[in-house]
This record gives C-alpha cells, sequence and structure tokens, in this order.
C-alpha cells in the first residue's frame, strides 16, 4: 500500500504556528478584561494586514457580527478573525490569501446554532461583501447565537 501523504501544507503548518502563538499570548494576558480587550484589537490588527479585497470584505463582516450579535467576543483562531461565545468559536472570517482560495470564507462551527433538518451549510464563500450579503451574514449571526 502506497502513501501520497506529504503532510501539511505550508499554509497549515503557518495556521498551527498561529495557534500555538494565540494561545501563548492569551496566557500571559492578566484580567478576563484585558483577555477581551487585547483579542479584539489583535483582530482588528489581523483585518489591518490582509490585502485590499480580503481586509475590505473582513471588516465588513466584522462589523455586521459586531452589530448584530454584541454577544460574540472577536479572538484570533488559527490565525483568522473569530468570534466566539464562551470560548466556543461561533464563526471565522478566512481571507482567500491565507489559503491561497479563491474566495475568502464565512465558516461557522458545530456551536453555531444553524441546525436545519439533517444537513445545512456550515462555510459560505465570500467575493464580495454588498448589502445583501450583509444582510444575509446579519441574519445567519442572530441565528447562530439564539
Amino acid at each position: 500500500m502506497s502513501s501520497t501523504y506529504e503532510g501539511f501544507t505550508a499554509e497549515e503548518r503557518a495556521a498551527m504556528k498561529d495557534h500555538a502563538q494565540e494561545r501563548k499570548t492569551a496566557a500571559r494576558r492578566s484580567s478576563r478584561a484585558d483577555k477581551a480587550a487585547e483579542a479584539a484589537r489583535d483582530v482588528l490588527a489581523k483585518i489591518a494586514e490582509m490585502q485590499d479585497s480580503d481586509r475590505i470584505m473582513a471588516e465588513r463582516v466584522h462589523a455586521v457580527i459586531m452589530a448584530n450579535a454584541p454577544v460574540l467576543a472577536p479572538k484570533l483562531w488559527y490565525g483568522m478573525p473569530a468570534y466566539t461565545l464562551d470560548g466556543k468559536v461561533i464563526c471565522f472570517f478566512q481571507s482567500a490569501e491565507k489559503f491561497k482560495a479563491r474566495y475568502a470564507t464565512l465558516g461557522f462551527g458545530d456551536q453555531a446554532k444553524l441546525d436545519e433538518g439533517t444537513m445545512w451549510p456550515a462555510g459560505f464563500a465570500l467575493t464580495e461583501v454588498t448589502a445583501k450579503v450583509e444582510a444575509q451574514i446579519a441574519a445567519l449571526v442572530k441565528h447562530a447565537v439564539s
């Protein structure tokens, strides 16, 4: 039996290193309030580092999530902006550049309450965040935390 497994991609290894660094940084922060405020600043800094189209979409996604699901706390998760409830990732934004994909992704974790029958979407491709897309994101995040 031959194996074609070549290990993790460079992008996957970078994401794992990001995650390890995020955990170390969070552990060093002193109070809960400091951790939350610093985590939010980390997310905004990561968004600011993104290339133009990803950055513009991430800024809009962040604004929509914070306006429509203020119970969610922003934090970095594997180097991506993520939004948590009680420490569990509800949703995240993955830039197209991060994994050299042709589109960005708005993904939802298993804690998101999006269940609909026996099958439902947990990730959405984004190429542009229009007013219509903003409304869809708002509805999704409201539902995810309901």
